[in-house]
């Protein structure tokens, strides 16, 4: 069997500024890759500049955005998705990802909002995405979200998330994360979400913790260290569509970096036990 191909390979982490000097003079060795929010580098310059230019230099990245507002009811901002291309071909980014979703209408509305789960909603998206993937002259993916009410539902999560992934010929951003937390609190079967979604779509993968509000009430903060139903969803995962690569995400109460890296390297660990070590090699390289 022909081995997909990935942007990135192995484990990855988030790249936050808190911690961008130290990983820049002792980068975490059990990392492969790195991500950032484009919409926080983005004409940055003087020290941190200079720092982050000296990590694309040296390492893969990806992008994970915050501003498309992909599901947006205002004009798509293609003056803003000009920029991004600029920054993505600058620094050499191996992939562009947003979320399904949208935080803008008139004005910021600084949240990730829930696009109504319809046929109209799936055709207004993908006509969306595909004007973007024009813009930037790349495929981009679209992650599956932690969401907390679903207005207007006409479809099943899954069923709009693959439609959108579909008509616009677009990837995905697997958050393994988000499929735990939308399955406690929208009472469904996180597996059996997981095998409905289409493996030769994921780019890559997110993993992060979350706060436990209620019994059944989770809310997606990735403010915590990843749980064991979440390490065991990405197991799964491996297990059902092959090792893919996949990043840490790390927001808030950030930890000392060797504490990042044993999270990372927990990652790799469940990856190699589901990867011959020809291909960890590669992976590593």
């Amino acid at each position: 069997m022909h081995a997909p191909s990935y942007p990135v390979r192995g484990a990855g982490l988030g790249l936050r500024r808190d911690f961008i000097s130290e990983a820049a003079e002792q980068p975490p060795p059990a990392a492969s890759f790195y991500e950032v929010a484009p919409e926080n580098w983005i004409g940055v310059g003087g020290r941190f500049g200079r720092l982050f230019r000296s990590m694309t230099e040296r390492y893969p990245f990806v992008c994970h955005g915050l501003s498309l507002s992909i599901g947006s009811p205002a004009a798509l901002d293609e003056t803003f998705v000009q920029r991004v291309k600029a920054f993505l071909d600058t620094h050499q980014i191996r992939a562009y990802t947003e979320h399904l979703s949208y935080t803008s209408d008139d004005g910021q509305l600084y949240d990730l909002m829930p696009i109504p789960f319809t046929e109209d909603a799936v055709h207004y998206v993908a006509e969306r995405v595909r004007r973007v993937q024009d813009i930037l002259e790349r495929r981009i993916a679209l992650e599956n979200v932690s969401y907390y009410a679903a207005p207007g539902q006409a479809l099943r999560e899954i069923d709009f998330v693959n439609a959108v992934l579909e008509e616009a010929d677009c990837d995905l951003l697997l958050d393994v994360n988000n499929i735990y937390v939308n399955s406690i609190n929208h009472d469904y079967d996180a597996v059996e979400f997981l095998e409905a979604l289409p493996a030769d779509r994921v780019v890559y993968c997110h993993v992060a913790g979350h706060y436990v509000e209620a019994p059944d009430l989770r809310v997606d903060t990735h403010g915590t260290d990843v749980i064991d139903p979440v390490w065991s969803l990405l197991d799964h995962a491996y297990q059902r569509f092959g090792v893919f690569p996949t990043l840490l995400e790390r927001d808030f109460n950030i930890p000392p970096l060797d504490q990042l890296n044993a999270e990372v390297a927990k990652i790799a660990a469940i990856q190699a036990r589901h990867q011959p070590a020809a291909d960890l090699e590669v992976a590593h390289a």
